[in-house]
């Protein structure tokens, strides 16, 4: 399938923070569940900031555990006891007195283990597990905690994300059956399309990942940084600044590359011109032997596209070993400043365990603002042009339209009278349009491109709204009637096919109840196309896709036996015969002659030999009538439409 034309949507948008408050103004019916999503994430983040400090009360606990229970005060405690023999006493002084600050840990374990018995177990490495279970509980606990919230959290931000996506595409699909046919000639359909898929699932799943992570990783960062402070400052700013010297590299880097790759989207853009330029005039190339020169051309344009992909994936390649730098850097740093400190007593090693923990805190969220914030100007781009589509301009209100026409009442009479149109306000395309349809007469309008044949029929058909003037059917002002009762008076056929990915039935009788499937049968073969559709696998029930064998000429019958199931007085018929052969337009002829009978119709032809069966044939040019009457008396008076009808046989 093509890509539709305007798919793509901007990185930027052109008022960011007013596109957000109108975001979340829209939000309005979720506010309560998305201020609670919101309130988890902040938690969930502040529960994982108490962690660090807890792993350094871990490590301090174990850590305290595995030396060995001697000082000052265990010596003379042994000394002391009554319980403990001379001898024992006599032999732990002589191991005591071997303890200094030199020996290693193993040294100073091989010496305890030669102390007598029951002195050995009062100075023996014991770990404290009641302390530890507290703390592993708490832990345990806490990150626990604080995963439960964060998936309710993830899950009612997408609930609302979800829902929110589902109202816009609501709203749309109300706010598209409200909109003027002026606004639909005007915009390319790819881009009301992308509005309606592309835009709204950016909205949706954006903002599912990017408000809460925003949240939590702004609480991660500014509580880490505090959490830092408040263990100890000297660590937190050896931290912030190890973490700034890397980001500073990355910033220069970043800054160097940024050229690289919007030059990269230039040179794309004209390497892919060029190929689409080349290709779709590929027989001129050919013809003119232009091979080489289109393959100079396309080397040229190909090597400089390599030369930024090159430097641009090369400088971007250096980020992730860069953000590994920054971690890794952080780490070194803060184990040297706190060995040091250590080595002075000033901290325990369990702080410096709580601030390895702490610089992956500090660091991480930094990417995850940054991302959060581009996906949020990607969101308020896409907001903008949804915003941009709910806000067009409707079609006036029927809220004072009264009258209504009964079809099977109406006798079929169409008067235009002094009818002014234009599609700006400074040009005028419908000048001074009047014209009388009897009941069953069968009225043909010609003329050049541009004279204003499809916009008649827009206006009886109100699509648009006329300047001045009006249109009656059977005396009733059509601006007295609804748009929908105007409509539903007519059976229309385009010259572009419709037919949706449906069954034959379902096409047949579309947006119409209580059909029978004889009746279908009966409008196929009055068309003469019922042959055709015995032929498919499976008759009328027969899936149509765009991938079927039909040809134009069928699918033009088809759409024909749609209008035969209409019971309606009008027929509009605009070039429906102008894609089909001529063998074709045959068959089309006779079906339409079908569909005219007993209806008042109006047929836009190009070609003339369709139209000459015709009680009435209006000649347009430059959005007036300048001659009417049948196709004898018309040549005959040898006018402008002689002229037309005759150049088409000239060669």
């Amino acid at each position: 399938m093509a890509r539709p034309m305007g798919g793509r949507v901007p990185e930027k948008s052109k008022d960011f923070k007013g596109s957000m408050k109108r975001l979340f103004v829209n939000l309005e019916n979720w506010r309560y569940l998305f201020i609670f999503a919101l309130i988890l994430a902040m938690t969930s983040a502040i529960l994982s900031l108490n962690a660090p400090n807890k792993l350094s009360d871990f490590t301090d606990v174990i850590t305290k555990g595995l030396q060995p229970n001697i000082n000052e005060n265990t010596f003379n405690d042994i000394m002391n006891d009554p319980e403990i023999s001379v001898e024992d006493k006599v032999a732990t002084g002589e191991v005591l007195s071997k303890f200094n600050e030199n020996l290693s840990s193993n040294e100073m374990l091989a010496l305890i283990d030669e102390l007598p018995e029951d002195v050995y177990e009062k100075v023996k490495p014991s770990i404290n597990m009641e302390e530890v279970k507290e703390i592993a509980t708490f832990l345990g606990i806490l990150y626990i905690s604080s995963a439960i919230l964060s998936y309710v959290q993830s899950f009612s931000m997408a609930t609302i994300s979800n829902n929110f996506a589902k109202s816009l595409r609501t709203k749309i699909s109300t706010k598209i059956n409200k909109l003027p046919l002026k606004f639909f000639d005007q915009h390319e359909t790819g881009d009301i399309l992308s509005r309606v898929t592309n835009d709204v699932d950016l909205i949706g799943h954006n903002m599912n990942n990017s408000l809460a992570s925003l949240v939590t990783a702004s609480t991660l960062f500014i509580g880490s940084l505090i959490m830092m402070f408040v263990t100890n400052w000297i660590m937190a700013l050896t931290a912030v600044l190890a973490t700034i010297f890397g980001f500073g590299m990355m910033g220069l880097i970043l800054r160097k590359s940024q050229k690289y790759f919007v030059q990269r989207q230039i040179e794309l853009g004209d390497l892919n011109g060029h190929i689409e330029e080349i290709y779709s005039g590929h027989n001129v190339v050919k013809v003119y032997n232009g091979d080489k020169d289109s393959l100079k051309e396309f080397d040229r344009l190909n090597n400089r596209l390599y030369e930024c992909n090159r430097k641009s994936q090369f400088l971007s390649g250096l980020m992730p070993p860069i953000m590994g730098f920054i971690g890794n850097f952080g780490y070194v740093a803060v184990c040297i400043v706190g060995a040091l400190l250590t080595m002075n007593d000033v901290i325990s090693f369990g702080v410096i365990v709580a601030f390895m923990v702490y610089i992956r805190q500090f660091t991480n969220p930094l990417n995850q603002i940054a991302q959060a914030m581009t996906n949020l100007q990607s969101v308020a781009a896409a907001s903008e042009r949804v915003f941009e589509f709910l806000d067009e301009k409707e079609m006036s209100s029927q809220e004072n339209v009264s009258r209504h026409l009964d079809k099977s009442k109406v006798k079929g009479k169409i008067e235009f009278k002094n009818v002014k149109f234009g599609y700006d306000e400074g040009r005028t395309i419908i000048k001074d349009f009047n014209a009388v349809a009897k009941p069953g007469q069968k009225i043909a309008i010609v003329g050049p491109t541009g004279a204003g044949k499809t916009t008649m029929v827009n206006l009886l058909m109100k699509f648009y709204e006329i300047n001045s003037g009006n249109i009656y059917i059977d005396g009733v002002s059509t601006s007295e009637l609804t748009r929908e009762n105007v409509r539903d008076l007519f059976v229309m056929v385009l010259q572009d096919t419709w037919l949706f990915e449906g069954t034959v039935k379902e096409n047949i009788k579309f947006n119409k109840d209580n059909v029978s499937d004889e009746e279908i049968w009966e409008a196929l073969k009055v068309v003469g196309v019922d042959h055709f559709v015995k032929t498919l696998p499976n008759s009328i029930n027969t899936i149509l896709k765009d991938d079927e064998s039909i040809s134009a000429g069928q699918k033009q019958l088809l759409t024909i036996a749609r209008g035969m199931i209409v019971d309606a007085p009008f027929l509009i018929l605009d070039e429906a015969t102008s894609n089909v052969d001529t063998r074709t337009e045959e068959l089309v002829q006779k079906a339409m002659d079908k569909l005219t009978e007993g209806r008042t119709s109006f047929i836009i032809a190009h070609r003339l030999s369709t139209i000459k069966n015709a009680d009435l044939i209006l000649v347009m040019k430059d959005g007036n009538i300048i001659e009417q009457g049948n196709h004898e008396n018309l040549l005959k008076e040898n006018g402008f439409y002689a002229e037309l009808y005759n150049s088409q046989f000239q060669s």
